[in-house]
């Protein structure tokens, strides 16, 4: 899995922030983050750009400042009002434009872009120029000694899903904001477990210090002020077309964003969701659900995902019911030729019984006729004889192996 790269972030901030827009959320996007990039603006007159230049925050405009606007090439002068805005109008349509401002130093460009055609509503865009002084503060805060404080996760922090083959990507994208004027140790380690089916767990982005041990990510202290980024991202495995994310945070989260790119059938929902909408974002379609209350600390955060794309369990099962009635028949047939060669030598083990105990009974007699045998004993050793021959016969006839030889048979009889 590959992190979600600055350009990502921007793209699933705005995407997120167009749900986010009403009263019951109040997230503002980073200015830098927008620095340069023309956006339409169905307020701003056609044919014509604004240019607002600010230095660090959105309330710190840069007044009276000269802002260059090219114009295929070649170069119009406006300078900024109280307002921090350069306004240039009259615009040829699809004149390749760009904005260009130096403030304290500092050069600032914007992108390339083509004039409004007519009709079309005008362009607005933001150059946003580092605060020295506040970048100054922010140092001397930064190597401050670090106190025991908290930290929240932001309101730009986003849960991004992504459905896979039988599995889906889970990137937590999260803002640790230190609202404190210097660094600060939580009072407890900063730590969480994704889901414990979540398969390689990594800390894909954010400080240098933070891991991820098996399910476990952990990111040490101090936390600088302002916000931290950290990303985490693993798989979960889904090959029922269905998963679940339940997971639980150290710190209080702002609110809920969750972004779940269409794939299949796919639905989202969760009790910390209060409204949820399709968006488009760069050719695909995402689920954007969002909750509008705080989610304290500790607090489980359950998403349920279903309709996501898998493969039918059917053919598996029938194939293993195959192999294995394959293999019970292999085994049947082994174990027969066996049986029937087990059948045969006890068969002619018997034969041989008779064929011996035939044999003496004939020697028996013989004796008897010349007058060598005792008369008792003679007696008493053909009962034997007869006995066992008997015996012999009985098993043969329950033993269905084959017909006996011709001749053996006839002397039988």
């Amino acid at each position: 899995m590959s992190p979600l790269r600055p350009l990502w972030w921007r793209l699933l901030t705005a995407l997120a922030l167009a749900l986010l827009a009403s009263p019951a959320v109040e997230a503002q996007p980073d200015p830098r983050q927008m620095s340069g990039i023309p956006r339409p603006d169905g307020q701003q007159a056609p044919r014509s750009v604004s240019v607002r230049v600010i230095r660090g925050a959105m309330t710190n405009n840069v007044a009276g400042q000269p802002v260059d606007l090219l114009v295929n090439g070649a170069t119009r002068t406006v300078r900024t009002g109280e307002d921090g805005r350069a306004q240039f109008d009259d615009l040829t349509p699809g004149a390749t434009l760009k904005a260009v401002t130096v403030v304290d130093g500092q050069r600032l460009e914007s992108q390339e872009f083509p004039a409004p055609a007519a009709g079309q509503p005008g362009i607005r865009l933001l150059l946003v120029a580092i605060d020295k002084d506040a970048a100054a503060r922010d140092a001397a805060a930064v190597s401050a000694p670090a106190v025991v404080g908290e930290v929240a996760i932001g309101s730009r922090s986003r849960i991004v899903v992504e459905p896979g083959d039988e599995s889906v990507r889970v990137f937590y994208l999260l803002e640790l904001v230190n609202s404190a004027a210097t660094p600060v140790n939580t009072a407890a380690p900063f730590m969480f477990s994704t889901p414990t089916e979540a398969q390689g767990t990594a800390v894909m982005e954010g400080p240098p210090e933070a891991t991820a041990n098996g399910t476990t990510v952990r990111v040490p202290g101090p936390f600088p002020p302002g916000a931290t980024f950290l990303q985490v991202g693993y798989a979960l495995p889904a090959p029922s077309g269905a998963a679940e994310i339940v997971q639980t945070f150290p710190a209080a989260l702002d609110h809920l964003p969750v972004m779940v790119k269409k794939a299949g059938d796919v639905r989202l929902s969760s009790p910390q969701i209060d409204r949820q909408q399709e968006m488009p974002l760069e050719g695909d379609a995402y689920i954007v659900g969002v909750g509008d209350h705080q989610i304290p600390a500790g607090e489980t955060i359950t998403l349920s995902l279903t309709g996501l794309p898998h493969h039918s369990a059917a053919p598996r099962w029938i194939a293993l019911s195959i192999a294995a009635a394959i293999g019970l028949a292999g085994f049947w047939a082994a174990r027969r030729p066996h049986e029937a060669a087990s059948r045969g030598d006890e068969r002619r083990t018997l034969i041989a019984r008779r064929e011996k105990l035939f044999q003496e009974l004939v020697r028996l007699e013989v004796d008897a006729r010349r007058g060598k045998a005792d008369s008792s004993r003679h007696a008493r050793r053909r009962e034997e004889i007869i006995g066992a021959l008997e015996h012999v016969y009985g098993a043969l006839d329950t033993d269905d192996t084959g017909p006996e030889p011709a001749d053996r048979a006839g002397r039988a009889a």
